[in-house]
């Protein structure tokens, strides 16, 4: 899909000053952030990461919507989906949520523990770090948004399912994104090329421009307490892979610029850029 330019516009200087199209708002957005850590996050890393998540759940929609259009149906089912992510496996996010869908029942292979026990599907899901799961419903809104915008509708397990992808995806983002912060840029990244068995060996070498944007990525700037846009954007590389995450970087780039651009054209907002600072605890110590 060709990346389409985000849609801003200016509102009252209570709320923020810049309104993208993603149907993923800022306020769910901070809360998926505030799941995963205390860190601050800033408007621009906002942005940012409803962007790239806009643009996974659009390709997952526009992919099982082809699939669906083959058997002539608008009305997608979770056959749809899971079509869709066996046609390109760059679509396959939010792993997570597979474990507790039973779309997926079945085809997630076996998982061994340390030591060489199968480790049981309901076992496997329980873990004390969020996986963003448990959140999947706060998603429902968005997701309709983006149905209605392809024209199409779902069956409430399909509907279910993008909640739990769009969901986990996000809060794996996030995580990544604070683990950037923490490890002062991206230490581990590389590419992958999809071929088949027929066709010749690729060049293992990357695009010069795909090089030149993950080594911008490599090394962090900024402040060591604060999630930035470019923060999200290295964690963009982590999460996907191919021509999806190029096509999100490139759109995510494009609605936090804007944003940078309409703060310079509206003058600095109210209060300050960092948002979502812990609230300091007061101790009473009259005795």
């Amino acid at each position: 899909m060709t990346a389409q330019p985000a849609r801003l516009e200016r509102i009252g200087p209570e709320t923020d000053s810049v309104v993208d199209v993603s149907p993923f708002k800022p306020p769910l957005v901070r809360a998926v952030f505030r799941d995963v850590t205390p860190m601050h996050v800033s408007r621009s890393a906002t942005w940012a990461a409803a962007s790239v998540t806009r643009t996974v759940l659009t390709e997952v929609i526009t992919a099982a919507r082809r699939a669906a259009a083959a058997e002539a149906r608008k009305r997608l089912i979770p056959r749809d989906l899971l079509s869709a992510i066996d046609r390109n496996v760059e679509l396959e996010v939010g792993g997570k949520w597979y474990d507790h869908s039973p779309t997926f029942k079945g085809l997630n292979g076996v998982m061994y523990d340390a030591e060489g026990v199968i480790v049981p599907p309901r076992k496997r899901s329980r873990t004390r770090r969020p996986s963003g799961v448990a959140g999947a419903h706060r998603f429902e809104a968005g997701v309709r948004q983006l149905l209605r915008n392809q024209g199409v509708t779902a069956v409430p397990a399909m509907v279910r399912d993008l909640d739990g992808i769009a969901s986990v995806f996000l809060t794996d983002l996030a995580r990544d994104a604070a683990m950037v912060v923490r490890e002062g840029g991206v230490t581990r990244f590389g590419t992958v090329t999809l071929v088949t068995s027929d066709e010749p060996d690729p060049s293992p070498s990357p695009s010069p421009s795909l090089q030149d944007s993950l080594r911008a990525l490599s090394t962090r700037r900024g402040d060591a307490r604060t999630i930035g846009g470019d923060d999200v954007l290295a964690a963009t590389t982590i999460q996907l892979f191919g021509d999806i995450r190029q096509q999100a970087l490139a759109e995510a780039r494009g609605a936090t610029q804007s944003y940078s651009s309409t703060q310079l054209i509206a003058g600095p907002p109210l209060e300050e850029e960092v948002v979502d600072r812990p609230p300091v605890r007061e101790i009473d110590r009259r005795g």
